[in-house]
């Protein structure tokens, strides 16, 4: 987001409003304003005036979960203004409040004119996206009905309806049209002397599928309380450290973060769940590999993450081949959508399973979820799901045929299948993309580290040590072979990935430490890969770089190939205490603290790649996601790394 963009969040909601509290409905760039549900705008205009003109900002919009600001009318030194206008607003599930208090600054009766003019296009977030892309619609059709108290929007395409209820108290005086499909609530309110005068609007998105209208709190203080209660009810019991506070409230902002950043989700039985959400604005749904980064992260502190992760990803497994989801028996899901061009099939995100990595998080946050809690009743459940998840390894996957997990870009969905999954973020040291089929480095490590863990369930839980006996082979094999073939000699270092042909991709990449962080590579191979990750061209001091910025590859700015990104970060330094190198996972997780110290605290998905020696406050992402559930999860992993030090 933009500084002129302030994000509120609350599930699977959020608000994106302006300085003013306002929403324009401006389409393009990289964030547009608007109230969005299960991934369609629900608000698209949402703009305040006073008097028939647009207030000035006294006060804008500051970070917090409640958007509040001061307006008053415009003029100068020698026209002291005539009433102030005090904003509030908030989110929770599928609802907007605001509540508006009008105060007049005169010594004499005074009567003051208030409109808000909203509308709701109802537009699919993929239709915001800056790609320029444009989606048919045939059939749609927009409605408005002027009710009582307010004004009901509606969405109806074939069996598709959507609608928005705006609703206020006192009522509006009238409901005018505009022109252009938007509608004005107006207020003509007489104030006394001094006095005030409020309104609280109400806005309940209702989006296809939703069985009711949601209840929506009666004022954005209600909404805040609710927040702060679930929040305060996810940090309880997590014991922070005492002897580094900064550590400390990260830990307390990632916490509140995660709190409103669970999103509804199923189980196999149908059971409803709450699974974090991958991150804010464009992310806000279920994301296979950041909702199992994120569980793990966040396992010692609250496994329950993790034991609603499982199950929902376990209920939305593929049992069958599909050739524009990317689906393959057993393979775990890596984005699931709820908006209408996902209903239609116009974009393949419905259920779309373009992740090589997901199904391997998927036993390994299994296995170190019955390892964290003794929960072995998850694993019995779920264990036809993780044979199935092993299946897809060793065949479609290509662990038996290639010898290593691969994936060849998608047309329609992503080009890359790893965490680096931008086009392009797989290359060699000058900058050049391999062709065919790629084996990724680390989706090797999962795959070592799935087998290694599934055959601990296989013979402590499901009584079945031949098939331990075999995923253990199968998981030596692959620790050999990837020394053989990824190792680079003459750098002393392991190649990002290997190409149709089996050739090296040579840049050297983040991606190592993750290697670490699995275990997959002999002690001696870990100590020099750890240690180099720490080098000046690696190292910004606010983090390790995706690429090292010595390459032709490299640049600070792009989204994977040379910015910091706090989760990579997180399993380096995980990786780095595995390996004994205690004093180097030490350095990465103050880094990362620091930075979250200079970025309020919280840290966002990707900074820039800037090294902290030249510029001595961390460069923002320009397009990052200011809410990131694995970034949120973040400081948990570092304390679990390095403790309080």
């Amino acid at each position: 987001m933009t500084d002129r963009h302030h994000l509120l969040v609350r599930g699977g909601t959020f608000a994106a409003v302006s300085d003013s509290g306002d929403i324009s409905g401006v389409r393009g760039g990289g964030s547009p304003e608007g109230l969005f549900v299960r991934d369609a705008r629900h608000l698209s205009r949402w703009q305040l005036t006073v008097d028939g003109a647009v207030p000035e900002t006294l006060a804008p919009v500051a970070g917090g979960d409640t958007a509040r600001c001061v307006l008053v009318p415009r003029g100068g030194r020698q026209e002291p203004p005539a009433h102030t206008v005090f904003r509030e607003q908030a989110v929770a599930d599928g609802a907007f409040v605001e509540s508006l208090r009008v105060t007049s600054n005169r010594p004499v009766p005074t009567t003051v004119r208030v409109a808000v003019t909203a509308d709701a296009d109802f537009t699919d977030q993929f239709e915001l996206r800056s790609d320029h892309r444009t989606y048919a619609k045939t059939g749609a059709v927009r409605s408005r009905q002027v009710l009582e108290d307010g004004v009901e929007f509606s969405y109806r395409r074939g069996e598709w309806r959507s609608r928005t209820i705006v609703t206020a108290e006192p009522p509006p005086d009238g409901v005018e049209e505009t022109g252009t499909g938007a509608r004005r609530l107006v207020w003509t309110l007489d104030l006394e002397p001094h006095g005030s005068a409020e309104l609280a609007l109400r806005v309940a998105a209702r989006p296809h599928g939703a069985a009711q209208d949601p209840p929506v709190p009666a004022s954005p203080t209600v909404a805040n309380d609710q927040l702060l209660a679930l929040e305060g009810e996810f940090m309880e019991g997590v014991a922070f450290p005492t002897g580094w506070p900064e550590l400390a409230t990260a830990c307390a902002r990632g916490l509140s973060d995660l709190a409103a950043l669970q999103v509804p989700a199923t189980g196999p039985d149908g059971e409803e769940l709450s699974v974090p959400a991958a991150g804010a604005p464009w992310f806000l749904t279920l994301l296979g590999r950041d909702a199992l980064l994120t569980s793990l992260f966040a396992l010692p502190y609250r496994p329950r993450l993790a034991a609603a992760t499982l199950p929902a990803l376990a209920a939305t497994q593929a049992t069958e081949v599909g050739t524009r989801s990317v689906a393959q028996p057993g393979k775990i899901v890596h984005e699931v959508r709820h908006g209408e061009l996902a209903h239609f099939g116009q974009v393949p995100y419905g259920r779309y399973y373009g992740s090589v990595d997901a199904t391997p998080l998927f036993l390994v946050l299994l296995g170190a979820y019955v390892e964290q809690t003794g929960d072995a009743a998850m694993a019995r459940r779920l264990e036809p799901h993780a044979r199935a998840a092993i299946g897809w390894m060793l065949d479609h996957g290509g662990l038996t045929s290639r010898g290593y997990l691969v994936y060849r870009a998608d047309e329609g969905g992503l080009a890359n299948q790893n965490w680096k999954d931008s086009p392009g973020a797989i290359c060699c040291a000058d900058g050049s993309r391999p062709s065919g089929p790629v084996m990724a480095a680390g989706a090797q490590g999962y795959a070592y580290d799935a087998l290694r863990r599934t055959a601990q369930l296989a013979r402590t839980v499901w009584d079945d040590d031949v098939y331990a006996a075999l995923l253990e082979q199968a998981a030596g094999d692959l620790r050999d072979r990837f020394q053989r073939d990824f190792w680079m000699d003459d750098r002393a270092f392991p190649a990002l990935a290997l190409d149709g042909e089996g050739r090296q991709v040579d840049a050297l990449a983040s991606d190592a430490g993750h290697l670490l962080w699995s275990g997959l590579l002999d002690k001696e191979y870990g100590a020099l890969v750890g240690r180099r990750l720490l080098e000046p061209d690696f190292f910004s001091g606010w983090g390790v770089r995706t690429l090292a910025a010595d390459q032709a590859a490299y640049h600070p700015m792009s989204y994977h190939r040379g910015s910091v990104w706090p989760h990579d970060n997180a399993l380096i330094t995980l990786g780095l205490a595995r390996y004994g190198l205690h004093d180097e996972a030490r350095t990465v997780a103050h880094a990362l603290v620091d930075a979250a110290t200079a970025t309020g605290h919280r840290l966002p998905e990707v900074l820039a790649g800037y090294g902290r020696d030249s510029h001595p406050e961390p460069v923002p992402y320009p397009h990052a996601c200011t809410r990131e559930s694995r970034s949120a999860a973040t400081p948990l992993a570092l304390l679990t790394a390095v403790g309080g030090a």
